[in-house]
C-alpha cells in the first residue's frame, strides 16, 4: 500500500470503521458514516507519540536508538478495539446500529421535549433506578426486561416504551432527576455548548495567546495536567517556516552560511 495516498478518510474505510458507524442500512440516514474529526489522524499521531516515549526509554537502558514505524492503516485497525475482538472471537463482522449499544440496553440517544439525550444505563440496577425515576417501575420487574441480556433481546419493544416517556420531558429535567439517582446520562451538546459548559471553564481548556499575524487567537487547551510541572500555553500555532532558523541552528548545528545556502537551493 505505499503508493497508495495516506488519508484519514480513507483509513476510516479500509479498517472497517465506517462500517460500523452510522445508521444500518435501510433506516432513514443510515449507511456507512465517517466520525466527524479525522481520528485516525489523530490516533496515529498519539500512537507515534506513545512509541518515541517508550523508545526512549530503552534508549536510557540500552544507549541505542531505533527505529520507528507508524501507519494510519494500523492505528485504524488497533482502534476498532472491542468491535475487532468481536469479529475475532464469533467470525462475524458487527454492524452498524447508529447511537445504540450492541450489548447494552438502554444505552443510547433518546429525543426528549427539547432535543436528545444520552441514557446510559450499564447494569440492571441502573435500569431499575430509570424506571423508578420515569414512573414505569413495572418495566424493571417485566420479564422482557428484568436482565440485561433480556432487554438486548427485545430491544424494539423496550426502546419504543422508553421513547414515549422520554419525549414527554425536557433534556435538562431528565437530567437533573437522573444524576439525583447516579443514572449516567447527559445532553448532546453543539461545540459552543461544550466550550461553555462549567467543566470546561473550571478544567482551563480555552486559552488566548499572540499570534504574529492574527493577533491575540483563542485555542483550546492541552487536556494533560502534570502536578509538579504544568504545561505552559506560551506560543501560537506557528506562521510558515516561523522556527525555521532555530531548527536548523539549535538542532542540528546549521551556521548561518550552510543556512543561506539551503535557501538559495530552494531546500528550505
Amino acid at each position: 500500500y505505499r503508493e497508495r495516498p495516506g488519508y484519514d478518510f480513507m483509513a476510516q474505510g479500509m479498517s472497517g470503521l465506517m462500517s460500523i458507524t452510522g445508521e444500518a442500512d435501510g433506516v432513514p440516514g443510515g449507511g456507512p458514516m465517517r466520525v466527524g474529526v479525522p481520528v485516525i489522524d489523530i490516533f496515529t499521531g498519539m500512537y507515534a507519540t506513545i512509541a518515541v516515549c517508550a523508545a526512549l526509554a530503552q534508549r536510557a537502558e540500552s544507549g541505542k536508538g531505533q527505529q520507528l514505524d507508524i501507519a494510519l492503516f494500523d492505528a485504524s485497525l488497533a482502534l476498532l478495539a472491542n468491535q475487532g475482538m468481536t469479529y475475532l472471537a464469533t467470525g462475524e463482522s458487527p454492524g452498524r446500529i447508529g447511537n445504540a449499544h450492541p450489548s447494552i440496553v438502554p444505552y443510547q440517544v433518546f429525543r426528549t421535549a427539547d432535543g436528545a439525550m444520552i441514557l446510559a444505563c450499564g447494569n440492571d440496577s441502573l435500569f431499575g433506578k430509570f424506571c423508578s425515576v420515569a414512573g414505569c417501575p413495572e418495566l424493571a420487574t417485566d420479564g422482557r426486561f428484568a436482565r440485561n441480556a433480556d432487554r438486548v433481546r427485545n430491544r424494539g419493544a423496550l426502546v419504543a416504551l422508553l421513547s414515549e416517556r422520554m419525549a414527554a420531558r425536557t433534556t435538562a429535567d431528565w437530567v437533573q432527576a437522573l444524576e439525583g439517582v447516579g443514572v449516567p446520562c447527559g445532553p448532546i451538546n453543539t461545540v459552543s455548548q461544550a466550550l461553555a459548559e462549567p467543566q470546561a471553564q473550571a478544567r482551563g481548556m480555552m486559552v488566548r495567546l499572540a499570534h504574529p499575524l492574527a493577533g491575540e487567537v483563542p485555542l483550546i487547551a492541552s487536556p494533560m495536567k502534570f502536578s509538579q510541572t504544568p504545561v505552559r500555553h506560551e506560543v501560537a500555532p506557528p506562521v510558515l517556516g516561523q522556527h525555521t532558523d532555530e531548527i536548523l541552528e539549535h538542532l542540528l548545528g546549521f551556521d548561518a552560511e550552510k543556512r543561506n545556502h539551503l535557501r538559495s537551493s530552494g531546500a528550505v
